[in-house]
């Protein structure tokens, strides 16, 4: 299939005036958080499809365009720019809620913010950069290609490379094995070699607009797990303006912002995701306590362990989230091996640990839990978390940490 990569009509992305508040979860957002009102509101939307989206295996759409709606996409646009300027911590409880809600929505909040925060902290000034910003304003929607075939999964090496044509232009054609949510996206970021006679890690990170990108499909997403996504592979070519190209080299975006922004955000999702299985096994076991009064269900105590291993995720999500707050200006804390390897800690633990919290609860629920569909089940909780380990692959980071850990200090 060949297309050009769609538009779509948006919202202004300003939040609508809200004059109350839901009331706060486990695991959610705090009342007092001033996205809480606004993420609620998407986060039904999401819960409503959820099934839908997971079982035909197609784009949140309903979700995103709440998204824009409310605001969400340009949260963390820098209140000098005209946003909001969002923290990563109160992204991170978005994340969460959105996670809870729909894991599949939550993912593509997660890429969207781990890509458009690279525009106003590594971009530069450049015309094509400000008009992006502009738009994620007005609630543009950013997926990302980093990934290539013959490379193996490594996003910091690209065979792609960016060509000057005779007009004074640039244009690109990657590769790439999935691209999440792409016939949603209102840009896609690129990476590619600063030039063809580029070094292969040499790369920059290019804005491709749809006036001037086509896809082609060349895989479908029919996985057993996060679904939603729609993270097919493809062709793109794009052709586009210098000034599209962001200031700063993708080595320095990626260990600044983009690998610490998403492993924070990304975990935030999966946090997410046992938190609702953790409510459904709650749920379980207080219907057993209604049917024998007096006794404490056999299920109460593997609830208690339950909840202690999810605070324990939670605290770790939310330390992160606020340790990047505090050094989020401090180029050599980013730029540290040390750094690198905590923020890949956090990925492969959350990954890794909300598939066990999640089989936890199923077996609290027993029965029901097990079932495909039904009020207590955790079938598509079970299947979306055992993605988190293999999109990005925990095998990878673990054998990039292992030349990290030979060069860095402490990471606590």
């Amino acid at each position: 299939m060949t297309t050009p990569l769609l538009e779509h009509p948006r919202a202004t992305g300003r939040p609508a005036e809200r004059t109350h508040a839901p009331a706060a979860r486990a695991g959610a957002a705090p009342a007092t958080d001033r996205f809480a009102a606004r993420t609620a509101l998407v986060a039904e939307v999401a819960a409503h499809f959820a099934d839908e989206v997971d079982r035909d295996a197609r784009p949140p759409r309903e979700a995103i365009a709440a998204m824009r709606e409310h605001g969400l996409l340009a949260a963390a646009v820098p209140a000098a720019a005209g946003g909001e300027g969002a923290s990563l911590a109160e992204l991170s409880g978005i994340a969460t809620t959105l996670g809870r809600a729909c894991a599949a929505t939550g993912m593509v909040f997660a890429m969207h913010q781990g890509q458009v925060m690279a525009l106003w902290r590594h971009g530069g000034d450049s015309k094509g950069v400000t008009a992006m910003i502009d738009a994620v304003l007005d609630g543009a929607l950013v997926a990302s290609s980093t990934t290539e075939r013959g490379i193996g999964g490594d996003a910091r090496r690209s065979s792609c490379a960016i060509e000057p044509d005779a007009a004074g232009r640039i244009r690109l054609r990657k590769e790439a094995p999935v691209i999440s949510y792409a016939t949603e996206a209102d840009a896609v970021f690129v990476t590619a070699r600063r030039s063809v006679d580029a070094a292969a890690s040499d790369q920059r990170l290019v804005i491709c607009l749809p006036s001037g990108t086509t896809l082609t499909q060349t895989s479908t997403w029919d996985t057993l797990g996060l679904r939603g996504t729609c993270s097919n592979g493809w062709t793109l070519d794009a052709e586009t303006d210098e000034d599209r190209v962001l200031r700063d080299d993708y080595a320095t975006i990626s260990a600044r912002t983009v690998l610490p922004v998403s492993h924070v955000l990304w975990a935030s999702v999966w946090l997410g995701i046992a938190a609702d299985a953790a409510d459904r096994a709650r749920a379980a076991v207080r219907k057993q306590a209604r049917a024998t009064v007096g006794t404490t269900p056999p299920g109460a105590l593997r609830l208690a362990e339950l909840l202690v291993d999810l605070q324990a995720l939670a605290d770790s999500v939310r330390h992160a989230a606020a340790r990047f707050d505090a050094i989020a200006d401090d180029d050599a804390v980013l730029d540290s091996s040390a750094y690198a390897l905590s923020a890949n800690a956090l990925k492969i633990g959350a990954s890794e640990r909300v598939a066990d919290l999640v089989t936890t609860a199923m077996r609290i629920v027993g029965i029901a839990g097990f079932a495909a569909t039904g009020p207590l089940s955790v079938a598509r909780h079970l299947r979306d978390a055992h993605g988190a380990a293999v999109m990005v692959s925990n095998d990878r980071l673990l054998q990039n940490d292992a030349a990290l850990a030979l060069m860095s200090g402490a990471i606590l």
